[in-house]
């Protein structure tokens, strides 16, 4: 289950357009997470979109390595996400935006992914109660 394929991406403008218009969001610090219930029209339980700021990270090499680390991190630590997600028969659509001004390590931005989450997993069940 340690893949991120394709289909797991958020990448239609309409859902991009309404989960920032519509959704709601929280901070688990260096991550802004904006998220909502979607009814997606994939075989995956959530789609994600992953964002550093070119406005804080003014080379590209920058933002991909700290978009790198945060793949690797969520390809690594999602399979709990999805289980919970496929158990009460969810569909999500969330954002990662990295808003810190310094480059994490690999540890520290993994930790936070982790952390990130399950803060989802609770405000999921939150917003269903």
């Amino acid at each position: 289950m340690q893949t991120f394929k394709k289909e797991e991406r958020l990448s239609r403008k309409k859902i991009v357009d309404q989960l920032f218009s519509e959704g709601k969001s929280f901070v688990v610090f260096p991550y802004r997470i904006v998220w909502m219930s979607y009814d997606l029209e994939t075989n995956y339980p959530a789609q994600v979109l992953i964002n550093v700021s070119k406005k804080k990270f003014k080379r590209a090499v920058d933002r991909n390595l700290i978009k790198r680390r945060t793949r690797e991190a969520y390809r690594r630590n999602k399979e709990s996400w999805y289980k919970f997600l496929e158990g009460n028969n969810f569909k999500c659509a969330f954002a990662l935006l990295y808003i810190s001004t310094e480059i994490a390590s690999y540890k520290a931005i993994e930790e936070k992914i982790i952390l990130s989450l399950q803060r989802l997993q609770s405000e999921y069940e939150k917003d269903i109660k």
